[in-house]
């Protein structure tokens, strides 16, 4: 072979092989983006997975926090209730049934009416009390002779506190004869099961077929009228 024709061939050889070395560089180029392209969706479902996982710690955050919103409204409406049945967390002091060693009696004589007793109970200080809505229980003489009722029908509770005064009248005789008998002094209680009646002096009095009447706020509304 001339020289000629061998410097030709190396050169051909040459060329040829420079162009499978870049087909074979673009191939690999190409399978590498290809292979790139292949994976990226791969990547993008776990973000995507990754996803829901933040929303359910938004979710179980959000829950947690409503619970404890509730339990703080559960707390505060029972702190409330339990305070004073009226919402405002505070008790109110119940009152309890005057006995007669809770109040301060006293008597003054009337002239209305023919003459009667006005009977006056006051509680006695720091004390809070209901009398009952009953007759005043009040007795005359060792014989213990009772007052019935001057009203026809029962009066209300009324509750003794501080300046509060309740006032009850009683017409130690209603009858027009001669009869009946002197005394000085009159026993009154609040109830017949009163284990602390007390004594009250209301000077000489004539005692036949007495009655008194409720409790009231009012001394002119305790006037005994036959």
């Amino acid at each position: 072979m001339s020289g000629n024709r061998r410097k030709a061939f190396l050169v051909s050889a040459a060329l040829v092989g420079g162009m499978l070395l870049m087909t074979a560089c673009e191939d690999g180029d190409t399978a590498t983006d290809t292979g790139a392209a292949q994976g990226s969706p791969s990547a993008t479902p776990a973000a995507d997975a990754a996803s829901p996982s933040s929303s359910g710690s938004g979710e179980g955050a959000d829950k947690g926090s409503d619970t404890t919103g509730k339990g703080t409204e559960d707390g505060a409406g029972s702190g409330a209730d339990t305070g004073n049945g009226n919402g405002n967390g505070k008790r109110e002091p119940v009152g309890q049934s005057c006995g007669s060693n809770d109040i301060s009696w006293s008597s003054r004589s009337e002239t209305q009416a023919g003459g009667y007793i006005l009977v006056m109970a006051k509680a006695k200080p720091g004390i809070t009390c209901v009398l009952p809505a009953a007759l005043p229980v009040v007795a005359f003489g060792s014989d213990g002779t009772e007052a019935g009722p001057a009203e026809q029908s029962v009066g209300q509770q009324i509750t003794l506190s501080g300046g509060t005064t309740a006032y009850a009248g009683v017409n130690p005789k209603t009858t027009n004869s001669d009869g009946g008998k002197e005394l000085e002094s009159i026993i009154v209680s609040v109830a017949n099961d009163d284990p602390d009646p007390v004594s009250l002096r209301v000077g000489t009095i004539t005692v036949e077929d007495p009655i008194v009447t409720n409790w009231h706020t009012v001394p002119t509304d305790a006037v005994p009228f036959n």
